[in-house]
């Protein structure tokens, strides 16, 4: 018999050629009325003593810096957490996760992230799902504002921010994910979603993209 080939591992920069030459390659463009969606800052994944620990304390300077400069530049912030009190919260997904249970409401890791967690005026979105539009008033909401453009940050890149920015393309909303102010527990995870998210989803671009976008906006843009 011949040898079964082992598949050659592959670069982030390999899948984007890939991509490109398929016709993978679109670019939404940012509109003109953005809101800041910062999903799940919690600590659970800060905390190296929380089965979710996933070493993203990069990410979540990034996060930092993109929510103080939402709150310069006065967009709307809203703010995302996980929230499980009961038998049956979760449904499958807290099946297939069983770490989920660091989500319970009396959990320490189930609190935010110092310095992330919603001020006075700003949103807080609770969710018992990976995506912050699913089972939430979210798309509402943001409609109701007559927002146009979520700028995505937060936490994890090929869980809840994949299935957020998926969700915000299918309500009508541009998703751009801050790719330095999201992670995961695994680089390769990480840099192979942007790739794909990128491709099939959502605008990726860098914290320092974003505060120009931000900087270039009307002090007071059209109601």
């Amino acid at each position: 018999m011949s040898p079964v080939p082992v598949p050659v591992p592959r670069s982030a920069a390999d899948f984007t050629s890939d991509f490109s030459a398929a016709g993978l390659d679109g670019s939404l463009g940012p509109g003109a009325r953005p809101a800041l969606l910062l999903v799940d800052p919690a600590t659970a994944y800060t905390d190296q003593a929380s089965p979710l620990y996933a070493g993203v304390e990069t990410a979540v300077a990034g996060m930092q810096r993109l929510l103080a400069a939402a709150r310069s530049h006065e967009i709307p912030v809203y703010v995302t957490r996980v929230r499980f009190s009961g038998p049956g919260d979760g449904g499958l997904f807290a099946r297939k996760v069983p770490a989920t249970r660091v989500w319970h409401e009396a959990s320490r890791w189930a609190q935010f992230i110092p310095g992330l967690g919603p001020e006075a005026g700003e949103t807080l979105i609770t969710k018992q799902y990976p995506s912050a539009f699913f089972g939430t008033p979210l798309a509402s909401l943001l409609s109701a504002a007559r927002i146009d453009t979520v700028l995505v940050a937060g936490l994890t890149t090929g869980g809840c921010i994949r299935a957020t920015a998926l969700d915000a393309l299918q309500n009508g909303f541009i998703p751009i994910v801050a790719k330095d102010a999201v992670g995961d527990r695994h680089p390769q995870i990480h840099a192979s979603n942007l790739v794909d998210i990128q491709a099939k989803i959502a605008d990726v671009e860098t914290v320092s993209w974003i505060e120009d976008y931000l900087a270039s906006l009307p002090e007071s843009p059209a109601p």
